[in-house]
């Protein structure tokens, strides 16, 4: 009777810590993935950006009373509207911007830099990632599914920006998950004239970005609960934080790709810019077939996603050099 009794327990203990886990997983999964509530205020994420970056409001104001900041529509194969912002520059040539923002931001938070590229010349497109923004979607995509959705935007772009004269050359740049984005992007089958890459403290893969934080906010190991909240993801969402890596990406393929990330970035640890740039390091000049280094830069003493508005002149000359090197004037 009396081991049984223990047995009884023993299993009774198990089945909780099992259901603890399991809920705990759920709550980090809900936690981590669940859009912003609200992510549609646009007067607050002008407002915000406005104060952050108050020399680009001249310049705002000048494309909002020329009407020439707009919107734009697509449906996803899900049946899903994804917004964008888009503004047509007629010294394009040809050459598009797109600019991908960061986790819980939007469009808007990516016109700072959509500057640089308009004093360029470039068209520019800004799209609202999956969830965020004036986008649908109830689960944030961490940059991996995302990457499809972008994908998209380029041949969306390719359409939009068509020239009768000029061969379609394309940037994509990305800050934060944006920039995690883009080096997803960068690991897949694209169309011609996507010329280059600037990727903005990006992550190295959804698992070690979600390990720091249960760290640091929460005091926990990786096991049990980022494991759980991994296969919940792939069960609710068809991912898991493992295969969502931008490393894993960066490696199918030499790509030119500029790498920003500042030295006291604590979100997105700058440690892991190292072993990005060291999966691509380099990339093949079409000229004459050889292997380039690729551009690096830790911007001195900058927080999370930081670096433009602590360097804004050093930002855009950098970027100004590595773009125009290759997608040319």
């Amino acid at each position: 009777m009396k081991k049984k009794k223990i047995a009884y327990i023993s299993v009774a203990v198990v089945a909780a810590l099992v259901l603890l886990t399991f809920g705990a997983g759920w709550f980090m999964l809900d936690y981590a993935l669940k859009p912003d509530e609200g992510r549609r205020d646009t007067t607050a994420f002008y407002k915000q950006m406005r104060q952050e970056y108050p020399w680009t409001t001249p310049w705002l104001d000048s494309l909002k009373h020329a009407g020439a900041l707009r919107d734009t529509f697509i449906t996803t194969l899900g049946g899903e509207r994804h917004h964008a912002l888009f503004v047509r520059n007629p010294r394009s040539m040809g050459r598009t911007a797109i600019l991908v923002h960061g986790y819980k931001d939007c469009s808007i938070r990516m016109l700072p830099i959509a500057s640089i590229y308009e004093r360029m010349g470039y068209n520019i497109l800004l799209p609202d990632l999956h969830a965020h923004g004036l986008s649908d979607g109830n689960d944030i995509q961490m940059g991996w599914k995302d990457r499809k959705d972008i994908i998209r935007w380029i041949y969306v772009a390719r359409g939009m920006f068509r020239s009768t004269t000029y061969q379609p050359r394309m940037v994509l740049h990305g800050v934060s998950m944006g920039a995690a984005t883009v080096m997803n992007v960068s690991g897949e089958n694209l169309p011609d004239g996507i010329c280059c890459f600037v990727e903005d403290c990006g992550f190295t893969s959804v698992w070690d970005e979600f390990s720091r934080q249960l760290g640091d906010q929460f005091h926990l190991p990786d096991f049990p609960v980022l494991h759980v909240a991994s296969l919940l993801c792939k069960l609710r969402y068809g991912w898991t934080f493992g295969e969502a890596s931008p490393l894993s990406q960066l490696g199918k393929q030499h790509t030119p790709m500029f790498y920003i990330h500042g030295t006291s970035d604590d979100y997105v640890p700058s440690a892991m810019v190292l072993p990005l740039y060291n999966m691509n390091p380099a990339y093949e000049n079409k000229a004459d077939k050889t292997l380039r280094y690729n551009d690096i830069w830790l911007t001195p003493g900058c927080a999370h996603a930081k670096s433009y508005h602590d360097y804004p002149y050093e930002y855009e000359r950098k970027v100004r050099n590595f773009v125009s090197k290759h997608v040319g004037m």
